[in-house]
């Protein structure tokens, strides 16, 4: 049998039931028929016994059909009812389509791909370039169109091409871009590209009958099965990371409102250790495993829905919670679509997938003897005949097996591309350490240097950028490295030496440096395969005083701020008080400083446990002098926020005052607009006085956000379709210009920019970034 037909022995066993003495009725008889059919889609007959062993029952094969490569083959090209995936082809295609849209970012294309802009991109390969805009757009349109033909079906091979090569052009050109869930959606577009998703509810089975509900090979299941446990699983295994074990890496979102009933039995500590992290590390662990087997995929099922749907509302993370449950229903059995849609009344199964006939056989299978019905079925059923494995169904398996192990291999392969590993290791985004580590940045200073001149000067950061992620990671510091000092000699700077200082906290550790300020990143080398020599330790050993600090911030009123800083010996930090800061002073926790104040000209010696008050206005430099790291904490409160709050309470209360009558004295003119209603703006327009205009804007926003936050359900329905709207016109009117321009060129500047002014109209009652400001909250941005 090696070589031959494969063996039928391996599968289940069905023994028939005694034979019945009365003649069958009809729907005996369809059961029959339905009965033959079912052992040709590997399926359990109805009304038969079975004596599948416990591995069969389990997994839903025999451990004799792994014992060969044969075997193997025939197993992993066994006929599957196409319809599961056929009903995940066009979630997905819908799905990529309204990313397209939005995170992908066709609503918003030319702010990031302008003609003509100083921007610094950050490409895998240096020779990625983005075309010019209107082409960028034909790029877009080329993807979305690859989506909608997967969606339907249609020409799906063409479309399956169309989408992943747009996709992956557009993924490659901008690393900041990059995350997990962008990465999965392009290798599920790769694995459609080979299978036959369009099998089962497409326009290409319209068109061609072999195609039309065909059977599909068990590896198409198999490889989006298991990508989907590793996605899954490997987010688990990183998860057991002592930082996400302890509740440091997601730590603020314990106090979320989704998690308020939690907090009904919890304190918020153990809300966030308990079922933030702890919930997350086991739901990441078992998902792929309970969705496997059939007696937990309810629960699972439950849980992951759950766990997506909430996601979907902490994260602006685009489609990837609603692509993640369109893959729970690929763990189901492959004909789950056809007993579904059985339910549903019979005038809607026109537009809805078809229940009937059962799958037909397919050249992509492989079928064995043990396949064949009976003889009084050949009728009725369209029956294969035996076949042996054939070059495609062992090249099937052969990628099958070849791209699973690339896939559990590549989250740990970093010790090979080792230029991008810095206190985490490989770019963010095929590691599936989702939300594993959590960053703030406290400081950052871009120091340039005119090599001719000497003369020396500071950049915004950020300045020739559309990003931020180029902070963490030493691959993209040298790309923006590298684009300043192609920029730079335009402004009258030649030959610029560029440093960095970067201060970062990671998982609620040490504000501390990333990268050696002391290194000159034009001139640094870097490689994909070696380490980067300039990139400093994280200071792991200090990672117990999170507790302390914990503890620290405990002892504090709402008015005082602190910040923990570590810096290594024989660097220092320079840092300037505002003088909004009247009361600011900074503590030794461990080491040695000495703080020398500019103006002064003076040093000053700490050691542990000593502070002293620095003076606000003034500039200040903070030396490691100890031969260890040191440790040590500014403390400070903002005295103009605070008297600004004093000011927000007495203006309050005298408001309250006015409304309910007991305030007798009259008002002066500067105190006058707190009368007014709190919709009228003509006030907050009107005011003189700058702290009563802060006031009634503060005021104002209050309202708004109390006002969201009680919306209706409709209402919020309402505004996220108004904003969908207007947000997805914008991006087809801007591609329809780009189209026309491509075919029949640029018309006049003045017809350009009347159709862009439209094309960028809002909203009537939208009022300029008010969605915006309204992401603050009650808090004071506005100062």
């Amino acid at each position: 049998m090696e070589t031959g037909a494969c063996d039928g022995t391996a599968g289940a066993h069905y023994i028939e039931p005694s034979s019945r003495q009365e003649e069958p009725t009809e729907n005996e008889g369809n059961n029959d028929q339905k009965n033959a059919t079912n052992k040709l889609s590997g399926h359990a007959p109805e009304n038969v016994a079975w004596t599948d062993s416990r591995m069969k029952h389990l997994f839903g094969f025999e451990r004799e059909d792994l014992s060969s490569w044969h075997r193997l083959v025939c197993l992993l090209n066994r006929p599957t009812d196409p319809a599961s995936l056929g009903i995940f082809r066009f979630l997905f295609g819908m799905l990529m389509a309204v990313d397209i849209t939005q995170e992908r970012g066709l609503s918003h294309l030319d702010y990031k791909y302008l003609d003509g802009a100083p921007i610094c991109r950050f490409p895998l390969f240096n020779f990625l370039h983005p075309l010019p805009l209107d082409w960028m757009y034909l790029v877009y349109v080329v993807m979305f169109l690859g989506a909608i033909g997967i969606m339907l079906g249609c020409f799906y091979r063409l479309s399956c091409l169309m989408f992943i090569s747009t996709y992956w052009y557009i993924f490659f050109l901008d690393k900041t871009a990059w995350n997990n869930h962008s990465y999965l959606y392009g290798l599920i577009g790769f694995q459609l590209t080979l299978m036959d998703a369009n099998r089962y509810w497409s326009v290409d089975g319209l068109r061609n009958f072999k195609k039309r509900n065909a059977q599909v090979p068990l590896w198409n299941y198999t490889v989006l099965r298991t990508q989907v446990f590793i996605v899954y699983f490997i987010a688990g295994i990183k998860k057991l990371d002592a930082d996400w074990v302890e509740g440091y890496s997601m730590s603020y979102l314990a106090h979320h409102w989704l998690f308020d009933p939690f907090k009904l039995i919890l304190p918020v500590e153990m809300v966030n250790l308990l079922v933030v992290h702890g919930g997350g590390l086991i739901l990441d662990l078992t998902a792929g495993y309970l969705l496997f087997f059939d007696a937990t995929r309810p629960f699972s099922f439950f849980f992951v829905s759950y766990f997506h749907c909430m996601n979907s509302q902490l994260f602006s993370i685009g489609m990837f919670s609603y692509t993640m449950l369109a893959t729970s229903p690929i763990f189901c059995y492959a004909d789950w679509p056809r007993r579904f849609f059985a339910h549903f009344p019979a005038f809607l199964r026109v537009v809805l997938p078809f229940t009937t006939p059962d799958p037909q056989p397919s050249i992509s299978c492989v079928y064995h003897e043990a396949q064949t019905p009976p003889a009084e079925a050949h009728d009725t059923v369209s029956v294969p005949k035996a076949s042996k494995p054939w070059f495609r169904h062992k090249l099937g398996a052969l990628f099958t097996i070849i791209y699973l192990t690339e896939q559990f291999f590549l989250p740990y392969s970093h010790f090979i591309t080792q230029g991008y590993n810095n206190w985490t290791n490989g770019l963010y985004g095929y590691s599936w350490d989702m939300m594993v580590h959590s960053r703030t940045h406290q400081h950052v200073k871009i120091t340039y240097k005119d090599g001719n001149t000497g003369e020396v000067g500071y950049l915004n950061p950020g300045v020739f950028t559309q990003s931020r992620r180029w902070k963490d990671h030493g691959d993209m510091l040298k790309q923006y490295a590298t684009c300043l000092n192609h920029h730079l000699p335009h402004y009258n700077i030649s030959n610029p030496e560029i440093y960095f200082d970067i201060w970062v906290s990671i998982n609620d550790r040490f504000q501390q440096r990333i990268f050696d300020p002391r290194v000159d990143m034009v001139k640094s080398d870097w490689s994909p395969f070696c380490p980067n020599p300039w990139l400093m330790p994280l200071l792991v050993d200090l990672s117990p005083w999170r507790t302390k600090f914990q503890e620290i911030e405990g002892t504090l009123d709402n008015q005082t701020e602190i910040v923990f800083i570590a810096d290594f010996p024989g660097l220092h930090l320079e840092n300037y008080v505002s003088e909004d800061l009247g009361n600011t002073s900074v503590q030794v926790l461990q080491g040695q400083l000495s703080v020398e104040v500019v103006s002064e000209n003076k040093n000053y010696t700490l050691k542990t446990g000593e502070q002293m008050k620095l003076p606000a206005g003034a500039y200040h430099k903070v030396y490691t002098v100890s031969t260890e790291p040191s440790c040590y904490m500014y403390i400070y409160v903002n005295t103009t926020e605070a008297a600004l709050q004093k000011n927000f309470i007495k203006l309050f209360e005298l408001q309250e005052r006015v409304r309910n009558g007991t305030e007798t004295e009259p008002l002066p003119p500067e105190l006058q607009p707190l009368v007014s209603p709190n919709d009228d703006e003509s006030a907050e327009i009107n005011a003189t006085d700058p702290v009563v205009r802060l006031f009634l804007r503060r005021q104002r926003r209050i309202k708004e956000v109390k006002k969201r936050r009680e919306a209706s359900l409709l209402e919020r329905l309402h505004r996220f379709s108004v904003k969908k709207y207007w947000m997805l016109r914008r991006g087809f009117l801007m591609t329809a210009i780009a189209m026309r321009n491509l075919v029949v060129g640029l018309p006049p500047l003045e017809q350009l920019t009347r159709e862009v002014a439209y094309a960028n109209m809002k909203e009537p009652q939208n009022e300029g970034g008010q969605d915006e400001n309204l992401k603050e909250e009650v808090g004071h941005g506005e100062l």
